[in-house]
């Protein structure tokens, strides 16, 4: 056992931790406590569940993560999209009372836990590479436009909208404006105001006025603290909630969550098992996209598979405290390490000040009004819509582009779960369409040299009776019939083609479907007069190709060692000019 705990990141990091390191955990774990209690809490509210719920998430998770976790940067708890997916997959159920709802809330969590930890047992760590960048940007562009939809209703004072999707809930929203509360509207707006100066500005002032970092910093990073006190004051001395009636949280039960396995429930398990699949899966990815960037700033690595472990647990901590999921959120774990968390000590103290606001500070969030947790959440997501990734994508690769307005816009109509999934599938069916077609270049010789290049790129010179070209793609049943289709073409455009040489520099293998279709391709060439030859096959391919026949079947066409090698060994008329 303990050479198991020897082996945990935080142990090691221990081992040089001193005087200095604390403070600098200490003064992250401040700030980020700061900045969690209220986003806590709003992202409860955005989950469906009560206030105190998102509290929760913040004590145990972050407890179990400090002692997995392989970030020293990552802020664990509540986030956005995850808080989304939860109240999205939970909402489509219909649910009839708050205690079902958090019922099926605890299982959702304890699933996520058991998939993380299931990744975690088989090694796969590296899942997320088999989700594109692209599928992703669209996801969370789109999940951040609901967001902010979602929380306009608080910013506006309007009923809660009926249980649905983007615009089913957007178009209830607008019918209701003739109910707008100006005075939540007012409240929202100066929120949003106080959160927006507390970003960029604040800082200047501070650091124009010269005081120290260590007091300027963290309250650069106080935001959604200024904005939650200057909204309960406001209510709180104005009687709002009862004179314009400004909804407020209201009462916040006091006292830790108790670790209890009274919400397990396995009756629900089969209709949460996808949706948590899928929580799961957008954490992990949002978790290590924010680790991994973090930690290249310090010129670290994160292991993907300890973080599987590691959020596993954390998830594991939410069920069992009778809360909803959990992931690594990207603004407070920015926060976390431009405010100096050296180690995972910082997410300790964040969790040890929420459980400290758990038992003696939650009336003074009676009056906390519902519109600045709303403008907190809108102020957070909004860096998530990410126009200039959207812009590059466009820029770099139109297929890629096409697939991120897909996702984007299956998101919005069709809901977050079946969004995300018809994206993957899109971005699937893309890399197989891609690997269907590969690039094909005829080569021809460039001057003197032993170089071949495109014809199609390059001034270079080709023989009247050899094609030579070079596919740059492993052959395999998806592509194997459109390079036979190819060749033939060229050779039937071409009566006074002799020799093919299939140039197979990077091809790293070949599969049966291939094996069959060059075969094939042996045979239709044979009757038209032409010869199969292969060039630069790498050893592993050969080897594979030596326990078949068909090096057999080519002859009396020839395997060379290069291009070069091919080219001079089947001159038989001297080289002809092609054209630029």
């Amino acid at each position: 056992m303990l050479s198991l705990l020897n082996r945990l990141p935080l142990s090691q990091w221990l081992q040089a931790y001193n005087r200095e390191t604390f403070v600098s955990d200490l003064i992250a774990g401040v700030v980020v406590a700061i900045m969690l209690i209220p986003q806590g809490m709003a992202y409860a509210m955005l989950a469906g569940m009560p206030a105190e719920y998102g509290l929760y998430c913040a004590i145990l998770p972050l407890l179990l993560y400090a002692l997995l976790g392989s970030s020293r940067s990552l802020a664990v708890g509540p986030v956005a999209i995850a808080s989304l997916m939860v109240a999205s997959s939970l909402g489509q159920l219909q649910l009839q009372t708050s205690s079902e709802y958090i019922r099926y809330a605890v299982n959702l969590s304890l699933l996520c836990a058991g998939f993380l930890l299931l990744l975690r047992l088989l090694r796969l760590g590296d899942i997320v590479n088999f989700i594109s960048h692209s599928v992703i940007t669209g996801f969370t562009s789109a999940a951040a436009v609901v967001i902010a939809i979602s929380q306009l209703r608080h910013i506006l004072g309007l009923p809660r909208p009926p249980e649905g999707e983007f615009l089913p809930a957007l178009t209830s929203m607008l019918q209701q404006l003739d109910q707008l509360n100006i005075a939540s509207l007012l409240v929202g707006c100066g929120a949003i105001a106080v959160l927006w100066w507390s970003k960029k500005p604040l800082a200047k002032v501070l650091q124009e006025c010269r005081w120290p970092q260590a007091i300027s910093q963290p309250l650069s990073k106080a935001g959604p603290m200024f904005a939650v006190v200057a909204g309960t004051l406001v209510v709180w001395l104005g009687e709002l909630d009862q004179s314009l009636a400004v909804s407020t949280v209201g009462l916040i039960p006091e006292g830790l969550p108790s670790i209890s396995f009274g919400l397990i429930d396995p009756s629900t398990w089969q209709v949460l098992a996808l949706p948590a699949l899928l929580i799961a899966l957008v954490g992990f990815l949002e978790s290590v996209s924010v680790g991994t960037a973090l930690a290249s700033k310090r010129q670290e690595r994160i292991n993907p598979n300890q973080e599987l472990l590691a959020l596993g647990a954390a998830n594991l901590g939410a069920a069992f405290s009778g809360t909803f999921a959990v992931a690594g959120g990207l603004g407070r774990s920015m926060v976390n390490h431009s405010a100096g968390a050296q180690t995972t000590i910082a997410s300790l103290i964040s969790a040890l000040l929420v459980a400290v606001t758990l038992l003696w500070l939650t009336p003074l969030f009676y009056y906390l009004p519902k519109a600045v947790l709303g403008a907190i959440v809108i102020m957070a997501v909004l860096p998530l819509i990410d126009l200039s990734g959207i812009r590059k994508c466009w820029q770099f690769n139109k297929a890629d582009a096409l697939t991120l307005a897909l996702t984007f816009t299956l998101v919005l109509v069709l809901g977050v779960e079946l969004g995300i999934l018809l994206g993957i599938g899109s971005s699937i069916l893309l890399l197989i369409y891609r690997a269907s077609q590969p690039h094909i270049a005829i080569v021809g010789r460039v001057g003197e040299s032993e170089h071949f290049r495109n014809i199609a790129r390059h001034q270079v010179s080709t023989l009247n009776d050899t094609l030579a070209l070079r596919v740059d793609e492993s052959l395999y049943f998806a592509n194997t019939r459109y390079v036979e289709s190819f060749i033939l073409q060229q050779c039937a455009a071409a009566p006074h083609l002799r020799h093919v040489v299939l140039i197979c520099s990077a091809v790293n293998f070949i599969d049966a479907s291939a094996l069959e279709t060059l075969e094939n391709l042996i045979i239709k060439l044979r009757n038209q007069q032409v010869r199969l030859h292969l060039a630069e096959v790498k050893g592993p391919v050969m080897d594979q190709l030596k326990n078949t026949e068909l090096l057999q079947e080519l002859a009396p066409g020839q395997v060379f060692f290069t291009t070069d090698e091919a080219m001079r060994s089947l001159a038989a008329n001297p080289p002809a000019a092609h054209p630029a």
